[in-house]
């Protein structure tokens, strides 16, 4: 193969590669772009969960604090009732009697008002942990909100740019020759992204790896498209082309 041949291949190869590269963006958004939201659903999902595990343990709170609340009251009432039989007692034995019944009713109501303390003190940390999680939950919800809202615009933004790109890449591969253009796609569906790579101070862009000596030196003189031993990828020497945002600009072959 010529010189002037080989440059021409090369880069058509190195502009199919760019249309393959802007291909692989956009295909790796329509697959990240889901599941981004999928997670965004989970954590909203977790916060969801953790808010209501709260609500029901604020509900089991405030259902005992009216148990005890109604306890206190009718303790208080049976004390007072107690209280005004007292003064109606006629002897000393059932005055001690109605006095040890009454001790032991104050006992169990002092108990009860010490459990309504603790009781509204954890209704209050309660009460702080869910305003604490609504802020997370309200967030997370209009974050979900806004990104279910525009994930339909995004992806077919994106389908609407790859359908474009394909379009690009069946042109600019046809002005590819057959054979080596069948070369680039085996490569292509067998190996990751992307196919042909730039070999820098004698090592191969792709996967990082010195070439064989030999095979750089064959390289340099850019007479026939040549792939890394190493990952299979199609390889080009830096010093003969660029990979810019134009077209790449054919430079005058090493010897």
């Amino acid at each position: 193969m010529s010189s002037a041949l080989y440059f021409d291949q090369i880069k058509q190869l190195v502009e199919l590669q760019k249309v393959d590269d802007a291909i692989f963006a956009v295909r790796q958004e329509l697959e990240s772009a889901p599941r981004d939201l999928e997670e965004l659903e989970q954590r909203f999902e977790a916060a969801d969960a953790q808010r209501n595990r709260v609500l029901d343990k604020l509900a089991h709170l405030q259902e005992q604090q009216k148990r005890l609340s109604l306890e206190i009251d009718d303790d208080s009432a049976r004390i007072k009732k107690s209280k005004n039989k007292l003064m109606q007692v006629g002897n000393t034995r059932e005055y001690h009697a109605m006095m040890r019944e009454m001790d032991s009713m104050e006992k169990v109501n002092r108990s009860r008002e010490e459990e309504k303390m603790t009781l509204l003190e954890e209704l209050q940390l309660q009460n702080d942990a869910l305003a604490e999680i609504d802020r997370d939950y309200s967030a997370l919800k209009a974050e979900l909100e806004v990104k279910r809202d525009g994930l339909e615009e995004k992806l077919r933004k994106a389908k609407d740019n790859l359908e474009e790109l394909n379009e690009k890449r069946s042109q600019v591969s046809k002005l590819i020759p057959q054979p080596v253009f069948m070369r680039y796609e085996f490569i292509r569906v067998r190996l990751e992204h992307p196919v042909i790579v730039a070999v820098k101070d004698g090592v191969c862009s792709g996967c990082n790896i010195a070439v064989p000596p030999q095979s750089f030196i064959e390289l340099q003189r850019g007479q026939q498209i040549l792939s890394c031993p190493n990952c299979q990828r199609l390889i080009f020497w830096c010093e003969h082309f660029s990979m810019p945002e134009e077209a790449p600009e054919v430079t005058a072959p090493v010897d």
